[in-house]
């Protein structure tokens, strides 16, 4: 790996560590914080995924949003490692189809 490489990894593991730990030291100086943050802090993560693979499912091919589809389908029953392995198996398997 080039140096530069390295140097971005490290960069983003403390960006994403000094995010995480000031949130939650900034969080834990109240005593209680109010039940409408609380729900909006729950709908962080849902909003980020839904931020990352929106663009997958506009500008790729039909075996990719296919294949997300088919991952959030299942996403909402069964568990995160299911819908992912379910996702890639979908994903490879459509591509092998459709090529």
């Amino acid at each position: 790996m080039h140096d530069n490489t390295v140097l971005l990894i490290l960069a983003c593991a403390l960006a994403t560590y000094a995010t995480r730990t000031g949130g939650h030291l900034i969080l834990s100086r109240f005593g209680t914080t109010h039940h409408r943050l609380e729900a909006a802090l729950e709908a962080v993560p849902t909003a980020v995924l839904a931020a990352l693979v929106a663009p997958s499912l506009i500008t790729n091919g039909p075996a990719e949003a296919l294949s997300i589809v088919i991952a959030g389908i299942i996403a909402l029953r069964y568990s995160l490692m299911l819908s992912v392995l379910s996702g890639i198996v979908c994903l490879i398997a459509l591509r092998w189809l459709l090529v």
